[in-house]
């Protein structure tokens, strides 16, 4: 499996260069990601997933009020859908795709779409990417907080935006954790034992030449 190795932060020796490139410090070793970079590129792979469960969404209404034998075959017969679809068959297929889309990138890249454009990259300790076990961990460790905020939120005033609402904050309760954390790890690194690096440009292969050595 390949590894990226990441050592101790080095000072740049500067005295044999050029003084215009002295004033352009480069980042030689990969680094911990911050925060905000984080949130910003987890905001790009939202708007993916958002388009991948919307398509989803539309299929699924389409095949259950063809199978179940309903009229109408738009967004507005979801309501019509039986319960028991929607819990037995669209809902575990969100959450397929949101596993699925996070699982597969950081095992065969250890990193997605929206973080290879910010050069992040997830990995363990010692810098090999993640098995399906530990994607698995790290997906139920970031996910732990904002749910256990959402039940809060919904059984203090019961009702669905207050779910979403608190869902939201615990979700950035795991960033604001890395922002105060001194080694800058998020509370989903510690509980997935996994970081997230902020790799540099010049040693930064790239989403697809990863699924490439596969």
């Amino acid at each position: 499996m390949p590894k990226t190795k990441i050592p101790m932060l080095k000072t740049p020796e500067t005295s044999s260069q050029p003084q215009s490139m002295q004033s352009v410090p480069l980042q030689e070793e990969p680094v911990m990601a911050k925060a905000a970079t984080r949130l910003i590129a987890m905001l790009y792979d939202g708007m993916l997933i958002l388009a991948m469960l919307f398509f989803v969404q539309m299929l699924l209404i389409v095949l259950g009020t063809k199978l179940l034998g309903l009229a109408g075959t738009d967004m507005k017969q979801a309501a019509t859908l039986p319960l028991w679809y929607r819990n037995v068959v669209q809902i575990p297929a969100f959450v397929i795709i949101l596993v699925g889309f996070y699982g597969v990138f950081w095992r065969k890249a250890g990193q997605t779409l929206g973080m290879q454009t910010w050069r992040l990259k997830t990995m363990n300790r010692d810098g090999s990417l993640l098995s399906w076990r530990q994607s698995m961990m790290r997906i139920l460790a970031a996910c732990l907080l904002p749910v256990v905020c959402g039940m809060i939120g919904y059984l203090i005033h019961q009702s669905v935006g207050a779910l979403y609402f608190s869902m939201f904050i615990g979700l950035l309760f795991n960033y604001w954790f890395a922002w105060v954390n001194k080694q800058g790890l998020a509370l989903h690194d510690l509980l997935s034992n996994t970081v997230t690096m902020k790799m540099p440009k010049i040693n930064h292969e790239g989403l697809f030449a990863g699924f490439r050595k596969k």
